[in-house]
């Protein structure tokens, strides 16, 4: 917080600026000094130029002098003043100009400001909300905190059985783990066992591989030799069915020959049956008429024979 400033160092601090042949302005009497308003510095500055021309006069007292150089001081500390006002009143214009700049500045930073502290309110009313807000959190996490040390309690009480089943596992881990220890061991036995059983396996299977292809090889000269003799087989066989096939033709057509004349002689042969079943119809016949005559010519020859015995 920037303090208050008085007249008396204002009145200072622009005599030391005065001094090294500058004007005194807002801005270097406020860098001289450090702290101070712009406003507050304005106002003391008019002050202290109003207050320049007194101490001017007091300071043109001179001592006894001759009349003359009396005169010649005078004239010369009255035109060196009025340099002074006119080069001051020039200063003062552009320090006033400054300052418009300086207001115009501080209205801006003013509206800034009021910007921002609307804004603050605002965000102290939001603030206040969530405080309230917050309030109630608290309120309800001071209830969620009483459920919490029960549940925390009941938590406690479940590491600690966590803690003896971990012991528990931690002692059946150290069996498990010489038990794979006794397992590996003998897994490690058992592998080499069987790496050994397996390269014995494999070099009978190598024994068994060249065995086995000099039987395929065999096989394969025997299979050439048989599908040779098969091939000379399925020739001839070819050739005697060719032979079977001409003869089969040759005997379908006597078989067709045959059958033609099967089929006459039955037709004859029917007829011949017919002609004989007639005839011995026929010879039936005649032979019941003989026989009846031969029955009637005994009857007259056996009376005259009974007549005559008589």
């Amino acid at each position: 917080m920037a303090r208050g400033i008085t007249q008396d160092e204002v009145n200072k601090a622009s005599d030391a600026i005065l001094a090294i042949g500058e004007n005194p302005t807002v801005e270097k009497v406020r860098a001289a000094l450090g702290t101070g308003s712009p406003n507050t510095i304005t106002r003391m500055l008019d002050t202290w130029r109003s207050q320049l021309g007194e101490r001017l006069r007091q300071l043109s007292a001179l001592p006894e002098v001759p009349e003359a150089v009396g005169q010649a001081m005078l004239e010369l500390w009255r035109l060196a003043a009025g340099h002074a006002e006119r080069v001051l009143e020039g200063r003062l214009a552009s320090e006033r100009a400054a300052l418009s700049t300086a207001q115009a500045q501080l209205a801006r930073e003013r509206e800034h400001w009021e910007a921002r502290l609307q804004a603050a309110e605002i965000g102290i009313a939001q603030a206040q909300t969530a405080r309230d807000l917050a309030e109630h959190a608290c309120r309800t996490l001071d209830g969620q905190l009483q459920d919490s040390h029960a549940l925390r309690a009941d938590l406690v009480l479940q590491r600690d059985r966590l803690q003896d089943q971990r012991d528990q596992l931690a002692g059946q881990i150290q069996t498990l783990r010489a038990q794979l220890d006794d397992n590996q061991s003998a897994l490690r036995t058992e592998r080499e066992r069987q790496e050994a059983h397996i390269r014995a396996v494999e070099d009978r299977a190598h024994q068994e591989v060249d065995r086995a292809r000099q039987d395929a090889t065999q096989w394969r000269q025997r299979t050439d030799a048989a599908e040779r003799a098969q091939r000379d087989a399925a020739s001839a066989m070819q050739r005697h069915r060719d032979s079977a096939n001409e003869q089969v033709r040759h005997l379908e057509q006597d078989v067709a020959r045959q059958t033609g004349q099967i089929a006459a002689l039955e037709k004859a042969l029917s007829a011949a049956r017919t002609t004989t079943t007639a005839k011995q119809t026929a010879s039936k016949s005649l032979a019941r008429k003989v026989a009846s005559k031969r029955e009637s010519s005994k009857k007259p020859a056996s009376k005259r024979k009974t007549s005559n015995s008589k």
